[in-house]
């Protein structure tokens, strides 16, 4: 049997599990259900393919590059209501904020949350990156990991050198239009303060011109409601494109790649896992059932771990918090497009600071010096802001953060073959994060609906 015959008999097969998902549509099982037995179906299938194939084998290629369709396709949808939807929501947020102070104190309160708790990550990455011992002088580089390591030393050029100050002149767009389009790697920190930028000034409109105020104001609602009808079509398509990205990642990873680097991904999903458990007490402590908040977001952080796009995710967040976890709509658009590209606790947090800590003895620095790790906890914190929240925030943040502590970065490149793996938790925690400022904002300053959050599941 020739091994087009057999790439028609593994899409057949597919087409099949993607008919067993959509009669469950038609059953009315209830969405999160859906989405979780995609995420099994995907894995099930996917290591079917490698079971049989192997993971370099022209018949996984073929299978992985069809079922792109439904998987990447998917990711792209959600990724073009992005703009649009951050955009909308960032103006809508302002305007319907009843006072410039309620806007401050909750910018204010969602951004100090997400930085905050990237600090924690780095603390942790740090306190598990010495426990386990690690260090990349005992890792090999075989030819694709030295090919990335070249390919970091060209892409450090475009953040080295780069002060606080030049970096936060990098989030102002000097032309919104441009990064609309993703042009940048701060594109959409420079739409959010756009957008931003436009709310306030339409505050002043309905303020001093309450005809001219309450027009836009209009306009605005109708290109929300637009938008978010927009999000619910691409969302139906979740456990679609939660099985191909599944079914992808699992056909594709090597159990020896996973094994050679096996310390380094058990070390990386521990520190991911205490900083979910410090997001869970801070709800606790917060009066927040962590065990309610988790049932409700559960979806959304599946398709976060499969995606890993944070960007990707922006629709599903503010979706969450707005309909099961009791978060104004102000709120959620906030900490949803902050969370994006601000204070990614897991990419910009927990990843840098273990690879620095990975790095260290090779330049010759002791990972245990006060003075080294107080500096690394800073520098992850200040780098965290304007991080890209689709492929490659995490590697900007390494960047950032190994060039800041003039520590070699083409030694990230050791960690390309577990890289995705890796990126699957970080993705995931990124998402948790942004959600959980959404939630503690909104109780810390007396909106969450303590009702809603009980009807959410």
């Amino acid at each position: 049997m020739t091994n087009l015959w057999i790439v028609l008999l593994c899409l057949a097969a597919a087409g099949l599990l993607i008919g067993l998902l959509y009669r469950m549509q038609r059953k009315h099982v209830p969405f999160t259900k859906r989405v979780f037995a995609a995420l099994g179906i995907g894995v099930g299938f996917g290591a079917l393919l490698q079971l049989i194939f192997g993971v370099d084998h022209s018949v996984v290629k073929s299978v992985n590059d069809w079922l792109s369709i439904a998987g990447t396709g998917y990711v792209k949808l959600l990724q073009m209501v992005v703009i649009p939807l951050i955009f909308v929501s960032i103006i809508s947020a302002i305007i319907h904020v009843q006072s410039k102070t309620g806007l401050g104190k909750m910018s204010a309160t969602i951004i100090g949350i997400l930085v905050g708790t990237t600090a924690i990550a780095a603390v942790i990455a740090i306190s598990v990156s010495l426990f386990f011992g690690l260090s990349s002088i005992d890792i090999q580089a075989g030819e694709q990991e030295v090919a990335r390591g070249e390919y970091l030393d060209t892409k450090v050029e475009e953040v080295k050198d780069l002060t606080l100050p030049q970096q936060v002149l990098e989030f102002i767009p000097v032309n919104p239009f441009l990064d609309m389009t993703g042009a940048r790697r701060t594109s959409t920190i420079a739409v959010v303060v756009f957008a931003a930028f436009i709310g306030v000034a339409a505050l002043g409109v309905i303020r001093k011109k309450p005809e001219h105020g309450k027009m836009f104001m209009s306009i605005i609602d109708a290109l929300h409601a637009v938008v978010m009808r927009m999000v619910t079509i691409v969302l139906r398509l979740t456990p679609y494109g939660v099985f191909a990205l599944m079914t992808k990642v699992v056909s594709t990873t090597a159990p020896a790649e996973i094994l050679k680097l096996g310390e380094f991904v058990v070390a990386s999903y521990v520190a991911l896992a205490l900083m979910l458990l410090v997001h869970a007490l801070m709800l606790a402590v917060s009066g927040i059932s962590p065990i309610g908040y988790f049932k409700r977001s559960l979806s959304t952080l599946a398709f976060s771990f499969t995606s890993r796009s944070s960007a990707g995710a922006i629709p599903m967040n503010i979706e969450t918090q707005v309909d099961r976890l009791g978060v104004p709509q102000s709120f959620a658009n906030f900490s949803a497009t902050f969370g994006a590209s601000i204070g990614q606790n897991g990419c910009a947090g927990i990843y840098p600071a273990m690879l620095a800590i990975m790095i260290a003895p090779s330049a010759g620095i002791n990972p245990l010096d006060l003075g080294f790790l107080a500096q690394l906890v800073a520098v992850v914190a200040i780098s965290s802001f304007g991080v890209a929240g689709v492929g490659g925030g995490a590697t900007f943040a390494a960047l950032i953060v190994l060039s800041s502590m003039n520590l070699p970065v083409a030694l990230a490149g050791l960690l390309i073959s577990v890289e995705p793996l890796i990126d699957m938790g970080r993705t995931l925690v990124n998402v948790n994060g942004s959600m959980t400022a959404g939630v503690l904002s909104s109780r810390w300053l007396g909106h969450w609906d303590r009702e809603k959050f009980n009807k959410g599941l």
